[in-house]
């Protein structure tokens, strides 16, 4: 019987790259994004190595488009790829809160409608592996951010509840944590422009600066794929999946330092 796969937020980097490593893997691979206008680059690829993608349109802040893209795919299932999202970016007094609301709209209720429809179709295989692209500031805070890793702290414990419920079914759960990812997910975010604290916006500017640097030596979006492949192919799924080498130096620093410690620590590396 033949492997199925979706995946979402594919126009680009880590979704773009997962969608064809999936296929090349042997999966008949549904590519799901919110503007299909923008699947130029992912079906020439397909194209030009003869792999089965199929470009689906799922605009993950709408539950219809979900429930339209998962008829689509059909009554199996084996593996679903949460990756849409985007970055909100501001300080907590400074973000409004429609746009709080609309970071978890995308980030993270977008998730748990596809985790909805998915489960019932894994559950009747008793089968299937649920993979959510989450961020090394899932597990810890920065400043500038705080809707976005919101979504990412909501994510995890979303996640490790599901290895629990979806478990028993035979359905495995893991969460992808990359640090900063070289694709154009900077260029889409959305950057507050609300506030009056003139000393946030010297802040945000800090920050914005510092991650624009980051992302010119960031992990490929190849490597975040491949880290996804082997989440699929492993006989026990790990609850994490720790990527890149920015990632692995600051999970390292927090294991070995109380959470005072490792604050002072990320002050020093955010304000030298």
């Amino acid at each position: 019987m033949e492997k199925v796969a979706l995946v979402t937020g594919c126009s680009s980097g880590i979704g773009l790259e997962t969608a064809l490593a999936l296929a090349r893997d042997g999966y008949d691979t549904f590519a799901g994004m919110r503007d299909t206008s923008k699947s130029a680059a992912l079906e020439e690829a397909a194209k030009k190595e003869g792999l089965k993608v199929v470009v689906t349109e799922m605009d993950v802040d709408r539950e219809s488009s979900i429930e339209s893209a998962f008829k689509g795919v059909g009554g199996r299932l084996d593996v679903l790829v949460n990756n849409a999202g985007y970055m909100e970016f501001g300080c907590v007094e400074d973000v409004p809160l429609e746009s709080f609301r609309r970071q978890f709209e995308t980030n993270f209720f977008g998730i748990v409608k596809t985790i909805q429809e998915a489960a019932p179709i894994m559950r009747r295989q008793k089968s299937g592996t649920i993979v959510n692209v989450s961020s090394v500031v899932g597990r810890m805070g920065l400043p500038g951010s705080s809707a976005y890793i919101s979504t990412k702290f909501a994510l995890e414990g979303l996640s490790e509840c599901l290895r629990y419920e979806l478990g028993q079914f035979g359905i495995r759960t893991t969460l992808i944590e990359p640090g900063v990812v070289k694709t154009n997910f900077f260029d889409s975010m959305n950057v507050s422009e609300a506030g009056t604290d003139p000393k946030y916006k010297e802040l945000t500017e800090h920050i914005l600066g510092g991650l624009r640097m980051m992302v010119e030596m960031g992990t490929a979006p190849s490597q975040v794929a491949d880290a996804i492949i082997k989440a699929v192919h492993s006989d026990e799924v790990l609850p994490r999946y720790v990527v890149g080498t920015d990632a692995a130096m600051f999970m390292e620093a927090k294991k070995n330092k109380t959470d005072a410690e490792f604050e002072k620590y990320m002050g020093k590396e955010l304000f030298p």
